[in-house]
Parts: C-alpha cells; sequence; structure tokens
C-alpha cells in the first residue's frame, strides 16, 4: 500500500503518445530499483500508483520494442 508521502516522491512523466485532453494517459516516475506507472486522470496524486521493479519494467518495455509500440521521446 502507498501513503501519500511514498507517492510523492519523484517526478512524474507523462507519455509523449499522450494528448492534452486524452483519455487514456499514463504517467510513469522512474525511481531508482522501480518504476512507478499511475493514470494521468488523477488528479494531485489521488488514485492507485502500481510499482513494478526495475527488472520487471526492463522486461515490459523490451516487449514494446519487440512489437514496435516503445515510445522513444
Amino acid at each position: 500500500m502507498h501513503t501519500a508521502s511514498s507517492r510523492t516522491f519523484g517526478e512524474w512523466f507523462k507519455s509523449s503518445y499522450s494528448s492534452e485532453g486524452g483519455t487514456e494517459c499514463v504517467e510513469t516516475c522512474p525511481l531508482p530499483n522501480a518504476v512507478r506507472v499511475r493514470d494521468s486522470k488523477q488528479l494531485h496524486e489521488e488514485g492507485p500508483v502500481v510499482t513494478f521493479t526495475s527488472a520487471a519494467w526492463s522486461s515490459f518495455t523490451r516487449g514494446l520494442d519487440s512489437i514496435g509500440r516503445r515510445d522513444t521521446t
């Protein structure tokens, strides 16, 4: 479970695939040993945050690379 203080650690980045008014957007927050992911529609740290280990995130993004859908910007 995440507390408010654990959610505010780090800087969040919105996908470049997201439009300004997009309704299907995610943000990521890279940490030293993990990556957090949240729905960008959530305001001011409200809502769920999913945390992946760095290894799991790397595996996920390699899978995206293999199908040509990774955001490289």
